[in-house]
């Protein structure tokens, strides 16, 4: 593994490290200025660290325990793959559904694009059907 991908592996664990920790604002300053953000059910890329902020301060909302367990991660010229692992407590309110008190457990592939020694850009596909699974309510009648 070449000194760039070794780097940019570890600017990914920190900054995993610091959302577990809910320092957003030091992991919000590991973003490039113009970030890009890829994510699943929107069509168009979100731009900007504050618009990634605000995601992530939803998520440590509504889990505020989350634990992030790097699984697997490998990286090749400036882009880094990582698969990761979930867990946390629902206790707030998540797109809509209440705090349920239940454990969760869920998983993502990520690929990031590193500029320097700054994260550019993210494409995340979280297995959102599975968490919604686990915090949905009950059918009625069940």
């Amino acid at each position: 593994m070449d000194t760039t991908t070794e780097m940019n592996q570890a600017l990914l664990r920190t900054a995993y490290k610091l959302v577990e920790s809910g320092d957003l604002e030091a992991a919000a300053g590991m973003l490039t200025e113009d970030f890009i953000a890829n994510v699943p059910g929107v069509p168009d890329p979100l731009l900007g660290r504050e618009v990634w902020r605000l995601g992530t301060q939803t998520m440590l909302d509504a889990f505020p325990d989350l634990k992030i367990t790097v699984q697997d991660m490998f990286g090749v010229d400036d882009k880094v793959v990582v698969r990761v692992h979930f867990r946390g407590t629902h206790r707030g309110d998540f797109q809509g559904i209440a705090a349920t008190g239940r454990e969760v457990s869920y998983r993502s592939i990520e690929i990031y694009r590193i500029e320097g020694d700054k994260i550019a850009e993210e494409w995340v596909a979280p297995d959102l059907i599975s968490l919604f699974g686990q915090i949905s309510p009950a059918p009625a009648g069940h």
